[in-house]
């Protein structure tokens, strides 16, 4: 789909608006913009791009905003950004109705990763992966079901369930990490390459309910039943998913998030029992090994973790739709990173509403160490002229005209 087109009759506010020109197309080059040298290559080939550390100069803009470095505009990105929404994966999926291949598969990896790059240009292009991805690779099988989704037949509730587990073999993972090597390739120097994973917590509700839940009844209950399982799991899923932080950014990620997906279903106080610990060894483990790599950290329905979620060491915090970004980076302070937060829900309004909490969402965030994204995934359903927007808005932005401003008024 082309970029829509709009004027400044949109709804502007006190930052500045600047047309910009549309990004062109990416063609086959014979070097990464680092300078590798690489072999010419048909699209999807397999190759190893060994990437010296880059200059703050060189990095993509979302890794500048994320360390809290001066940016021109904020850089954006979407969760979920390829997936149903779009006519043209909605057509790979019908020769390809499998999930797990089409997330287990580089070429389709790579190609459904593309889909919204070559459509909207976001500053960040994420693997299309899944938080389960990893699971087999470390003793825990599972399925996806068309209605039920995710199933995994051997819920792990006892000790003799983990005897099950074994440390991570990220050989099954390699259509992970040659996706994220050719996506680093393919994408150049024009954005970043993001990697995910779930949060220890997270993945471990899957593994104790045996899928989805809305009442995550037997996790819970085993923080008070048993809590030296639900402790050991919690390890090893640490170990492990530390490893495949690494492993991804050995790969090629400029940047990682970790989804906490349902931390924001424990009270306060037992996230910081039960998930935060976990969560803090991660990060220290992926900081000691590979310290130039931004972490992200996000919660749905963190409103009353923020603080909390601070402390984890991460570089930069995901808020969800429900808290007010000025609220949130008043919360948080100035010297963290923050990402969204506009509501799913904004892309099916007129796009002058959008448009408008755009500018919002950027104003009240300020112009240092602010990425935009939703405060969710994306929708399905969702019109692709108005995810064309976002970006369209996003790219119009000019954090130098503010500082000019402000220059004026003192």
């Amino acid at each position: 789909m082309g970029f829509s087109s709009f004027t400044s009759g949109c709804g502007c506010c006190s930052i500045g608006w600047k047309s910009s020109s549309f990004p062109v197309p990416l063609g086959s080059n014979s070097s990464t913009p680092n300078g590798v040298l690489v072999s010419p290559t048909n699209r999807f080939n397999r190759l190893r791009v060994i990437r010296p550390y880059a200059s703050a100069s060189s990095e993509p803009l979302l890794v500048k905003a994320a360390r809290g470095l001066p940016v021109s505009r904020p850089p954006a990105w979407m969760m979920r950004q390829a997936g149903r929404y779009m006519a043209v994966y909605r057509k790979l999926a019908e020769k390809h109705p499998s999930f797990r291949e089409r997330s287990e598969t580089t070429d389709l990896i790579v190609e459904i990763s593309l889909q919204p790059w070559e459509a909207f240009h976001p500053d960040g292009v994420i693997i299309f992966s899944d938080i389960l991805t990893p699971l087999p690779a470390f003793g825990v099988p599972f399925d996806i079901e068309e209605v039920r989704g995710p199933v995994i037949q051997t819920p792990i509730r006892s000790e003799e369930g983990l005897k099950a587990l074994h440390p991570i073999d990220l050989d099954q993972l390699n259509f992970v990490g040659d996706s994220l090597k050719i996506l680093r390739q393919e994408v150049g120097g024009k954005a970043a390459v993001l990697g995910f994973v779930g949060a220890p917590w997270t993945i471990a509700t899957y593994i104790i309910e045996g899928g989805t839940t809305r009442t995550y009844t037997n996790i819970k209950s085993m923080c008070h039943t048993a809590p030296h399982v639900l402790r050991a799991l919690l390890s090893h899923l640490t170990e492990a998913i530390a490893e495949y932080v690494i492993f991804q950014v050995k790969s090629g990620a400029h940047c990682v998030q970790i989804f906490d997906s349902w931390g924001g279903q424990l009270p306060p106080n037992m996230w910081e029992i039960w998930s935060k610990p976990y969560i803090n060894e991660i990060v220290a483990i992926v900081k000691k090994r590979c310290p130039e790599i931004p972490l992200v950290l996000y919660i749905n329905g963190n409103g009353g973790l923020l603080e909390k979620m601070k402390g984890t060491g991460v570089d930069v915090i995901g808020l969800d739709w429900t808290v007010d970004m000025a609220d949130g980076r008043r919360r948080l302070g100035d010297d963290i990173s923050i990402q969204g937060n506009v509501d799913p829900a904004y892309l099916f309004s007129p796009l002058s509403a959008l448009t408008d909490e755009i500018h919002r969402v950027v104003e009240c965030a300020g112009p240092k160490g602010h990425i935009l994204n939703l405060g969710h995934g994306v929708l399905v359903g969702t019109p692709e002229e108005a995810v064309a927007r976002f970006f369209d808005v996003a790219r119009s932005f000019n954090f130098g005209s503010v500082e000019e401003k402000t220059k004026v008024v003192v």
